[in-house]
Parts: structure tokens; C-alpha cells; sequence
């Protein structure tokens, strides 16, 4: 029988742990319904989300400047090169 390779049990070590947190998870930080920032009412869930939306918003529209910043580079390069090459 042929032994497990380091990748395999490495593999298997943290998808034990995953599975450890996420089993702990609802019940670490949470006593009768209240959390780390008190109570859990629809008014907290509801700015939470926006929260949310906003951070996606705010992450696509900087990643999408990044690219066409960098785009631009790689053209000007392109054109550099063909240029003077």
C-alpha cells in the first residue's frame, strides 16, 4: 500500500480544519442573539448589505481603472517597440 503524499494530507489537514471552524462558527461569538455589535435587528442587516453593494462597486470600478491603465501602458509599449524595433 502505497503511503499518502505530503500534498494529499496537507490537503486533508485543512479541509478538516475548515470544517472544524465552520461546525464553531455560529455559536463562537453569539450569545441569545447578540453579537459582537449587539443585537441582530433588520436595521443592521439592512446597512450591512449596502455595505456590501458598495464595497463590490467600489472594488469593480477600481480594478476596471486599473486594467485600462495598464492597457494603455501595454499599447504604448507595443507601439515603443515596433516603433524604435
Amino acid at each position: 500500500m502505497k503511503a499518502p503524499s505530503r500534498r494529499s494530507r496537507l490537503a486533508a489537514a485543512l479541509c478538516a480544519a475548515l470544517l472544524l471552524v465552520l461546525v464553531a462558527a455560529p455559536a463562537a461569538l453569539a450569545e441569545d442573539g447578540i453579537g459582537l455589535v449587539g443585537p441582530t435587528t433588520d436595521k443592521t442587516i439592512t446597512f450591512f448589505c449596502f455595505g456590501v453593494i458598495a464595497f463590490f462597486t467600489i472594488l469593480v470600478t477600481a480594478m476596471s481603472l486599473i486594467q485600462a491603465r495598464l492597457e494603455k501602458r501595454k499599447e504604448r509599449r507595443r507601439y515603443d517597440l515596433e516603433r524604435f524595433g
